[in-house]
């Protein structure tokens, strides 16, 4: 999740934990430590691939965050003894393991048991999600103006928390209602990723993938009986072969669980995460080869720049997440993808 829900979640524990034992300041010890994990974004990696798939890894694992925990907890225990050791461990446990677990929901990917097996993404809500974060900012801010408001600070928790399940509910509905129609297109066995569109989780986005082809599908609670739209996307398993021995493939391969776009353009050739963003406008594209006279050269790994924010996307956006606008090609909220067809 975004820094401000980080923050806002750390500072609501530690304000329940041990908000009426040291008052407002703890509210700043719980968001210095639901911020900690995400310091990996200061670590070079060596490339941009590696930058990319190893954030949200050590400093998120269950396995490195558990020990810190309790090394904190002694350091915290030293400096304000009032709280008693058992409630500081219990503080910093819940805050530093909270991070990780939440980031799970995204779909970006948390490697919540580095360094052992894939990255986890549950994907049931976007990264940033004002539903979910603004009940923790109330309690927060209600505890602020009282500091005896606890209630409030676990009120926000309660609410937060329950966002989260409706959101694997939500998430379920949507992955019944869009298989009947992925199985009719020939996606029965496609690896299939549903997720919210950004900002809510009334409008999702389904994502099937083969070796020759992609298909998207937006559709939400507000769609009633309408027939989905199916959005198709070529893939081209020549070109994926051709750099599928490079390393950085396999990185990204692994990380992204095989959603990938490859294209080959001026001489290059890339692959672009499509699980993050929208056809057009995803923000992860990274240059694996070079191509030069036929022959193929491995690249650095670098990342391409990203394209240009569309502007008009938000009120299209919210027009299709309140049902104004019926029917909408993700293409149209970004640069059209070559040979798409809606």
């Amino acid at each position: 999740m975004d820094s401000i829900t980080q923050v806002a979640l750390g500072a609501s524990i530690a304000g329940l934990i041990a908000g009426k034992t040291l008052g407002r300041s703890v509210l700043l010890t719980g968001a210095l430590l639901g911020t900690l994990p995400d310091m990996d974004v200061l670590i070079d990696y060596g490339s941009a691939v590696a930058n990319f798939t190893q954030h949200r890894g050590f400093s998120h694992s269950l396995f490195v965050l558990a020990p810190l925990s309790l090394l904190l907890a002694t350091l915290f225990w030293h400096w304000k003894p009032q709280l008693g050791f058992p409630r500081w461990l219990l503080l910093t446990a819940l805050v530093l393991l909270t991070h990780p677990i939440l980031d799970t929901f995204t779909t970006y990917g948390t490697q919540l048991f580095w360094p052992l097996g894939r990255p986890l993404a549950i994907s049931s809500v976007f990264i940033i999600d004002p539903l979910y974060t603004l009940p923790l900012l109330a309690g927060c801010a209600a505890f602020l103006l009282r500091p005896k408001a606890v209630r409030a600070i676990a009120a926000g928790l309660v609410l937060s928390t329950g966002y989260l399940g409706w959101s694997l509910a939500a998430q379920q509905v949507i992955i019944e209602r869009v298989q009947p129609a992925l199985a009719e297109a020939g996606f029965a066995d496609a690896k299939l990723l549903v997720q919210p569109m950004p900002f809510n989780t009334v409008l999702w986005r389904a994502t099937a993938i083969t070796d020759q082809q992609r298909v998207e599908i937006v559709t939400g609670f507000l769609d009633g009986d309408s027939p989905l739209t199916l959005e198709y996307f070529p893939r081209q398993p020549a070109l994926v072969n051709s750099v599928a021995q490079l390393p950085e493939t396999h990185r990204l391969e692994w990380f992204t669980r095989g959603f990938l776009d490859y294209q080959a353009r001026d001489g290059e050739i890339t692959a672009t995460d499509v699980r993050l963003g929208i056809p057009g406008a995803h923000p992860f594209t990274f240059v694996l080869a070079n191509e030069q006279g036929g022959i193929l050269k491995p690249g650095n790994g670098e990342q391409a720049p990203r394209p240009a924010f569309n502007s008009a996307a938000m009120p299209l956006l919210w027009g299709r997440i309140t049902g104004a606008i019926p029917v909408l090609c993700l293409a149209s909220l970004a640069t059209p993808a070559p040979g798409q067809e809606c």
